[in-house]
């Protein structure tokens, strides 16, 4: 199968636009970017965020609709593993330790860009999965 490079570029642009309108709402609550595109063995983090002592690993869905199924649907068991791990990763890596509290929210973005219906769900799973389940995949 021979993959259509306008349809990849259209996709990439899409996913830096939702990434920055969750950016922006979540620096509007508050909340300050550390990383963006954090890439490792493990997976991507979408952006990593800190609310006061708190550090908030956010992974951001969009969808044109949900005729194919929800954006927040999208994140299968195996996604949340690669997550946790490329969390994982980052905090060894730059934090140089586990022992932080931290959560794993969820930016949802539906229909048209330009005015999106933007769904932000706080604490979407936990990080005790931090130490589970290191194999999963999908």
């Amino acid at each position: 199968m021979v993959s259509n490079p306008l349809k990849q570029s259209t996709s990439r642009r899409n996913g830096q636009a939702a990434e920055n309108i969750a950016r922006l709402l979540l620096i509007r609550n508050g909340l300050k970017l550390i990383a963006r595109n954090y890439h490792c063995p493990r997976g991507e983090l979408d952006l990593v965020m800190k609310e006061g002592d708190v550090w908030v690993m956010v992974e951001v869905r969009y969808r044109a609709s949900d005729h194919y199924g929800s954006a927040a649907a999208s994140i299968t068991a195996g996604k949340r593993a690669r997550l946790v791990a490329s969390a994982r990763y980052f905090l060894l890596e730059y934090v140089r330790t586990l022992d932080v509290a931290m959560r794993f929210d969820v930016v949802v973005l539906t229909g048209s860009l330009d005015r999106p219906e933007t769904r932000w769900i706080r604490c979407a799973f936990y990080a005790d999965e931090l130490f589970s389940n290191q194999g999963s995949s999908d």
